[in-house]
């Protein structure tokens, strides 16, 4: 998959564009946000790829030209939003009912790295918008003089994933921040974790009511 594919300076304005894509609040960075804040900054980094992971199949799906069926099928994109928003109130029923914990006993009942990651490939998955908007997004920075269009969209892919892990990554450093102070205080952990539900479920109510 040569480089050559993509110039320079458009590879450099695609990168700049994704950078400020990541940067702005969404569902995702929220995510990535709240499951730091809970569980800790490890936690974040394995929801992080497991969300650039999920990047790979939307892009992979813009490339074989299956996003074009999400855009035009009502039913497959309400089957896809419905799992996702599924998805999010059983996170949101579990983080509510999640009790306080002292450092040891909170390792011992997080997720483990599998259950993690596949939380943030999951989240981004059952997003059909991504898929959408990545079909919208990065045929405008490819050119079908410079060859294989489908080649050009998964190095576009893998530099908007490589934005997408600098931005969301930091975002978990941060966040895990927060997890050390909130292990020295019960209450603030229960407090945590009732607004870890509550952003859950605003995010499925979000992707319930998102319009093709």
């Amino acid at each position: 998959m040569p480089m050559t594919l993509i110039p320079l300076n458009t590879a450099a304005a695609f990168f700049g564009a994704a950078l400020l894509l990541a940067l702005a609040p969404g569902p995702d960075n929220l995510f990535v946000l709240m499951q730091a804040a809970m569980r800790g900054r490890s936690a974040g980094l394995l929801v992080v790829l497991g969300l650039c992971s999920g990047l790979f199949v939307h892009t992979t799906a813009v490339a074989l030209g299956l996003a074009a069926l999400f855009a035009a099928s009502a039913l497959a994109f309400n089957l896809l939003k419905a799992a996702g928003a599924l998805y999010l109130v059983w996170l949101a029923w579990k983080a509510w009912h999640a009790p306080a914990a002292d450092a040891g006993a909170a390792a011992a009942a997080a997720p483990s790295a599998g259950q993690l990651y596949r939380r943030g490939i999951v989240m981004n998955v059952t997003n059909p918008k991504v898929s959408i908007f990545f079909l919208a997004f990065l045929p405008q920075f490819v050119a079908a003089e410079r060859g294989d269009v489908g080649q050009q969209v998964l190095v576009l892919g893998a530099i908007f994933m490589l934005a997408t892990l600098i931005v969301f990554g930091a975002i978990a450093l941060a966040a895990g921040t927060l997890r050390e102070l909130l292990l020295r205080s019960p209450r603030a952990q229960v407090a945590m974790n009732r607004i870890a539900a509550l952003v859950f479920v605003g995010l499925a109510a979000r992707l319930a009511l998102v319009r093709n």
